[in-house]
């Protein structure tokens, strides 16, 4: 049996989520520049014509409230913390740890420029369905954290 897809119910539970990672990770400013990306963002992911599987929506998730600028600080953080929400909510606990582990370095680079969104869905299925990225994308990775060296 499929179980429904559990989504980021509001605006206000991303801004509190938001108040809550600065708060325990370890300050910066709390303002918001424009939640409109991240309102249409929760509401497009749920259309499963456009981000037909979890892995789609959580990858779109990630990835908006990474690169649109929401807050005025914490949103590379902002963007870990939802991912973890999203897999928390649909029953991924055993994937929530490894996830903010690996994404911490993952979220800088996104934010740089340097991982595209394809890259980013390939990093984020590794992370959630297998134990350690396998070699390939080992070396995609490598490639995207040193592209400006």
């Amino acid at each position: 049996m499929i179980r429904p897809i559990k989504y980021i119910e509001s605006i206000e539970e991303i801004v509190e989520i938001h108040l809550k990672t600065i708060e325990i990770s370890g300050g910066g400013t709390d303002g918001i520049i424009n939640l409109q990306p991240l309102q249409t963002c929760i509401h497009h992911i749920q259309n499963d014509e456009y981000y037909p599987t979890f892995i789609d929506k959580l990858t779109h998730l990630v990835f908006v409230a990474n690169k649109s600028h929401s807050f005025l600080d914490g949103n590379k953080r902002i963007a870990i913390a939802l991912g973890m929400k999203f897999l928390l909510n649909n029953g991924y606990l055993f994937v929530v740890q490894k996830f903010a582990e690996k994404m911490e370095a993952v979220s800088y680079q996104l934010a740089a420029g340097r991982i595209t969104k394809d890259l980013l869905r390939e990093i984020i299925c590794s992370i959630v369905y297998e134990d350690d990225y396998p070699e390939e994308l080992k070396l995609k990775i490598l490639k995207a954290f040193n592209a400006d060296l």
